[in-house]
């Protein structure tokens, strides 16, 4: 289990291999969202779009290490979602439907 990042304003955890799947590619394209911006966001602990009882998950994931999921509305109404996999190998971007 990997700890998570200790700088207060840094990453809170390691984001491992990224990648994006081509459906998810297509849709940032398509809005002009830089896809480094939801990673940095995620990164940082803003889930975005997620319930109170997401965010809590997120925050237990982060401190012990388990999946963190993060949910972004684009500007054309379609979601986006980043995930970060509990040992931090990888962190994916992708549409909810490839999920």
């Amino acid at each position: 289990m990997n700890s998570p990042c200790n700088d207060a304003n840094g990453p809170r955890f390691e984001l491992g291999r990224i990648t994006v799947t081509p459906a998810a590619l297509a849709a940032l394209e398509a809005t002009a969202v830089p896809d480094l911006l939801l990673l940095a966001k995620h990164v940082h602990g803003d889930w975005d779009e997620l319930d109170e009882q997401d965010r809590l998950q997120n925050e237990l994931a982060v401190l012990l290490g388990l999946r963190v999921l993060s949910s972004y509305a684009l500007p054309d109404g379609k979601k986006i979602w980043v995930i970060t996999e509990a040992d931090r190998s990888a962190t994916t971007i992708l549409l909810p439907g490839e999920y």
